[in-house]
């Protein structure tokens, strides 16, 4: 166990010189601020235990042996989607494997290439990253986790040559997502700027957060327009977040679109203020039990993913209280092939689960703020 935490030490002390972040002109200027209520490091202690790291180990193994030989992921309708594809690499990644570094660096390598590879350079949406055969539903997911996944990647990539091909293909997704935003501030499924939600809206801005880190230019006002659409669709007196700013609130998906509420204005650079105070406190009440409880809502791995960042970043008692449960209630739920089940597809659920429990390795580049 020893060896696995001399491991993390050395790799975060790699990934803070190659990809700690720059002043990024577009987002709020506390955006980096540091305070006893954010990340600091200490915030992995206790946390990583033997249990979680063979849960990861074997949904790694799990998805490394079951990986396409395009080298894409997901199974069923979602064979070759780029969002899962993205998600099982940053996965990989967020336990410390690079591009050709690491135990699984070439699925990780293998990954982008493959990635790269969906981007659509014709027609009426250039940059646009999206596998029609594979998207059953709303193709800006796929491109916004796409482009989050280049943006984390790229700065750790060793080739010359894919480091280009990559750096100019984020490029042109940064340009396609700031281009299909709307006037009221979101993204909705499709790359024009027509309607917008909140579920498609985290992952357009955690994208451009994590791009504008990498260096590329992202206008302040867009961010701020994201972050007026954000606050609209907060209910002001109980704090959760609806699906869209005109719409109803409340019900079975309110844990998820809060999360990614409180996240995306994270991502945004607004670290305090009533509206994350309030997100915070609606969560609190969906706490994970701990232990096998084999739920059956929509969005399980989605509203969890989003979670455990918003607490990781509030930190204090909201971290220590919430990833124990989170952690011991997905090592229940693993499966005996090392997998997670969830109803997109068991590739989805494991890298979403993965990237959960790795949460206090700290190594992803977006979740060093």
């Amino acid at each position: 166990m020893s060896s696995l935490i001399d491991r993390r030490q050395s790799l975060l002390a790699l990934l803070g010189s190659i990809t700690s972040p720059i002043v990024a002109v577009g987002f709020q200027e506390n955006s980096l601020r540091k305070g006893p209520n954010l990340p600091d490091g200490s915030q992995a202690k206790g946390m990583m235990t033997p249990q979680l790291d063979k849960a990861v180990e074997r949904g790694f193994e799990h998805l490394a042996t079951r990986r396409r030989v395009d080298g894409s992921f997901g199974t069923g309708a979602y064979s070759g989607n780029v969002a899962i594809t993205s998600l099982v690499a940053l996965a990989f990644m967020a336990g410390g494997n690079q591009p050709q570094r690491g135990r699984f660096g070439r699925i990780v390598t293998d990954a982008l290439k493959y990635i790269l590879t969906q981007e659509n350079r014709e027609g009426s949406f250039p940059g646009f990253f999206h596998n029609p055969k594979a998207s059953p539903h709303g193709p800006m997911y796929g491109h916004g986790f796409a482009t989050l996944f280049l943006a984390e990647v790229y700065g750790m990539i060793p080739d010359k040559e894919l480091r280009t091909q990559t750096h100019d293909a984020l490029q042109r997704a940064i340009k396609l997502i700031i281009d299909s935003q709307t006037q009221e501030g979101g993204w909705r499924y499709n790359p024009i700027p027509k309607d917008a939600d909140i579920s498609v809206t985290i992952c357009q801005i955690m994208a451009l957060r994590s791009a504008r880190n990498s260096g590329i230019v992202v206008p302040k006002s867009r961010v701020d327009r994201c972050v007026e659409y954000v606050k609209r669709c907060q209910d002001k007196k109980e704090g959760w977040f609806r699906y869209m700013a005109q719409s109803g609130g409340g019900g079975q998906l309110g844990f998820a679109r809060t999360a990614a509420g409180v996240v995306a204005l994270y991502s945004a650079g607004i670290y305090d203020g009533p509206e994350i105070e309030s997100g915070l406190q609606f969560l609190i009440q969906s706490k994970p039990q701990g232990i096998n409880i084999q739920r059956t809502e929509m969005h399980y791995f989605y509203g969890h993913y989003y979670a455990v960042q918003a607490m990781y970043t509030a930190g204090g008692k909201y971290w220590a209280d919430w990833f124990p449960s989170i952690r011991d209630e997905l090592i229940a739920r693993q499966r005996p092939d090392g997998s997670w089940a969830d109803q997109v597809c068991s590739h989805y659920g494991t890298a979403m689960a993965c990237l959960v429990l790795q949460t206090p390795n700290n190594y992803l580049p977006i979740f060093q703020k």
